[in-house]
């Protein structure tokens, strides 16, 4: 009869701390903010900040944005591709492909926009030599300034995309539709970052609960009196 020999390996990885995700950092502008930022920036570049505030794209998907995908017509914005070392690729994964509509000041700025560069490139925003933006030097140049100018706290240009979230959710925008349009590919993301924000920006704070129940459990002596006789 033969015996069964059972060997018991230690598991190599027992001792090993999982890596810690970064906590994304938020620290978004309010809409009064946003206003002082764009009516100050510099003339060209005024549509371009005005759309990374109200349609919530990634800095490489802004910069990599080409005016094949700006549908006019039916108003949106194709995310296909995103800018990486200076060449546009696919974008990093497919929850990140969507059309966003162009809210708020978005059409006019882009159709602005398009009288510029229209004919000059292929890149919506795009260099005098009709080449895409270098956030770095765009970053240095125009917006770490901007904001010392307007004795606003440095941040970095990433916020807008974290404003533009904190806004949608603010006005009351269904979760499930925000999520699509920042291009997550479930609401988790948002709960997780932003829910701790909207409080604050929605008024959001059990006092819509206590009319209801103000309403229902009226005290006897507070009801109208009905009664004609």
């Amino acid at each position: 009869m033969k015996r069964l020999i059972v060997f018991s390996f230690a598991n190599p990885y027992r001792n090993i701390k999982p890596l810690k995700l970064q906590k994304v950092h938020i620290d978004a502008f309010s809409l009064h903010e946003v206003n002082r930022i764009i009516e100050t920036v510099r003339e060209d570049y005024r549509n371009y900040y005005t759309v990374r505030f109200f349609s919530g794209m990634r800095s490489g998907e802004i910069d990599g944005l080409k005016w094949d995908y700006v549908d006019f017509d039916r108003k949106q914005i194709l995310i296909r591709e995103t800018l990486i070392a200076g060449e546009t690729e696919y974008t990093k994964t497919n929850g990140s492909q969507r059309e966003i509509p162009m809210l708020g000041p978005v059409y006019d700025a882009l159709m602005d926009q398009y009288k510029a560069t229209g004919r000059l490139s292929r890149y919506v925003f795009c260099n005098h030599e009709g080449n895409p933006l270098d956030q770095n030097n765009v970053t240095k140049r125009v917006w770490y300034p901007l904001l010392r100018y307007l004795r606003l706290k440095k941040r970095r240009p990433y916020q807008t995309r974290h404003t533009c979230a904190t806004l949608l959710l603010a006005s009351g925008e269904v979760a499930e539709w925000v999520a699509r349009f920042l291009g997550h590919s479930s609401t988790e993301m948002l709960f997780k970052v932003y829910s701790r924000y909207i409080p604050n920006l929605t008024r959001m704070d059990g006092s819509a609960f206590e009319n209801l129940v103000r309403k229902q459990y009226l005290p006897a002596e507070d009801e109208p009196n009905n009664d004609n006789s």
